[in-house]
């Protein structure tokens, strides 16, 4: 009987070790197949919309340029409308206030009104738009297209961003890509990565339209065509995926006025009660706040709404605007290319005096006593005699040199404020051709001894006071002119600029011995 229970309770302790045994390894293996089976959350049914519906919408919608359906493009209309719907709503806001430019122009030029979408996928409708590589404006040219373009460029105008010369320009560079190719998707795709591109494209594959030649272009022009189906479809149906504009853009009622001369666009603004923004608004075109003595016949576009006010002070307000800064007007007088603005593509501009300043030319040798005895009679001021100090000598005094180091929170206009100095001698000064400073950055300020008695004169602001700075400006030597390399530039472009100069006299001036440029290099032209 003890045996008997013995082998019993044996029997029992291994039936509750394989119990648990067997209970161990079943809720070993089921935490396996828990961590090894996908959690809900992981697939969830990613939004998307309907390819059928997208086939359908696309087929209604396509006019002049096909609009076929494509995986690229469904994948492009679910990221702007379930990813990026604020990029969308943006789109949508923005389009009254350039879509009726473009759907002139696009009508004049006999082109499909659908190219107007191409201008969000190149810009996102920013008219001061610069891609990395220094395409710029609403339709993105590289600076040496927009030369090519007629669109002006230099360090105070840059008419890529000029939103009526860079739409009929673009319609100019479309019509042209057509031609060449015969096919919208493959000058859409020339649009962006240049003719040549697409045609070495074509050569490899073989295949004369963007779909055979897909596999051959460049990553971002692959995704160039189908982005521009996307965006033509969201501006279409953005409402039916739940996606409205609030605070829609409108182009601002507009005059003009034309601008002869140096200009300070901050101080025009200040003197005539109109929002600086909405004048840089209003003018894309002017990428710094001011424009250089050689302007002639500028077009600035002035809100409406305050153009009466300026109208009734006009004098004061353009005697302000350009009044020369106090310690450069010897340097900004400054005999430079004539730059001569033609008239909008879309407005007839209304005239305006010139600046009495801006036609002066320098460089004639006159007898530095004439000069002085007939400025003196111009301003009723007593003769200069003996014993006044030479006018020259004084030109010719230095600057005191400091340097200021750039502090969080600097900007331009505040470090010119703390050292009573213009911001444009601060960016020319030290070289700078955006209004960007850095942390740390050693800015050079220059501090003038003593003034001329020319910019005594001119300071005053009477007419003069100019007169006598001009006859006194002429007893003065100025340097040269120069030029300084842009991407794209080439001798020939260079040379067309410039009235009488030839290549080859550019490169003996500048002593070069080949035909090669570097982007920054300076070049004397005259």
């Amino acid at each position: 009987m003890t045996l008997l229970n013995r082998s019993l309770l044996m029997v029992g302790v291994l039936s509750v070790a394989l119990g648990l045994t067997s209970l161990s390894a079943q809720a070993t293996t089921t935490f396996q197949a828990d961590s090894l089976s996908p959690k809900k959350d992981t697939i969830a049914v990613v939004p998307t919309v309907r390819d059928s519906l997208l086939m359908q919408r696309l087929a209604q919608l396509q006019k002049t340029i096909p609009l076929p359906y494509h995986s690229v493009v469904q994948s492009y209309v679910d990221y702007f409308v379930f990813r990026k719907p604020s990029y969308t709503r943006t789109m949508l806001e923005r389009m009254p206030l350039f879509f009726p430019l473009y759907e002139k122009m696009l009508a004049q030029y006999d082109l499909p009104d659908e190219l107007k979408f191409l201008s969000i996928v190149e810009s996102a409708l920013n008219p001061r738009a610069v891609s990395h590589a220094g395409a710029g404006g609403l339709w993105q040219f590289m600076p040496g297209t927009g030369r090519d373009m007629r669109l002006y460029q230099d360090d105070y105008i840059d008419e890529r961003m000029d939103p009526v010369k860079a739409t009929e320009a673009a319609c100019k560079y479309l019509r042209d890509l057509y031609n060449i190719f015969g096919d919208w998707h493959m000058a859409l795709a020339a649009y962006n990565s240049g003719p040549g591109t697409v045609k070495r494209a074509m050569r490899r594959s073989g295949g004369d339209s963007f779909w055979t030649i897909y596999n051959h272009l460049p990553k971002e022009t692959r995704a160039y065509v189908p982005q521009f189906i996307a965006i033509t479809y969201l501006m279409h149906y953005a409402n039916d995926h739940g996606i409205f504009g609030e605070n829609f853009e409108y182009p601002i009622p507009n005059d003009t006025i034309q601008i002869s001369g140096y200009f300070n666009l901050e101080s025009f603004a200040k003197h005539s009660n109109i929002p600086l923004a909405n004048l840089q608004k209003l003018n894309p075109a002017v990428t710094t706040t001011m424009l250089p003595e050689y302007t002639q016949r500028y077009p600035l576009r002035v809100p409406r709404e305050q153009f009466a006010y300026f109208s009734s002070r006009r004098r004061a307000i353009m005697d302000s605007a350009s009044r020369l800064p106090v310690a450069m007007p010897h340097v900004l007088l400054a005999h430079a290319e004539a730059i001569q603005y033609g008239t909008d593509s879309m407005t007839n501009w209304a005239s305006l005096g010139g600046n009495p300043l801006a036609g002066m030319r320098l460089g004639d040798e006159l007898d530095e006593a004439k000069v002085a005895k007939v400025a003196a009679q111009l301003t009723d001021a007593e003769p200069v005699n003996e014993s006044d100090e030479d006018l020259e000598t004084v030109v010719l005094r230095k600057p005191k040199k400091q340097t200021y180091t750039v502090q969080r929170g600097d900007n331009l206009i505040s470090i010119a404020n703390r050292h009573h100095v213009e911001v444009y001698d601060l960016k020319r000064w030290n070289h700078l051709r955006s209004s960007t400073l850095q942390r740390g950055q050693r800015l050079v300020i220059l501090k003038e001894v003593a003034e001329t008695r020319a910019e005594r004169l001119a300071d005053q602001g009477t007419e003069k006071a100019r007169r006598k700075a001009e006859a006194t400006a002429k007893t003065k030597h100025y340097k040269p002119r120069y030029h300084r390399v842009q991407n794209g530039d080439t001798l020939w472009n260079i040379v067309q600029r410039y009235d009488g100069l030839t290549i080859d006299r550019l490169k003996k001036m500048n002593n070069m011995r080949s035909n090669a440029l570097r982007p920054g290099q300076k070049l004397i032209v005259g």
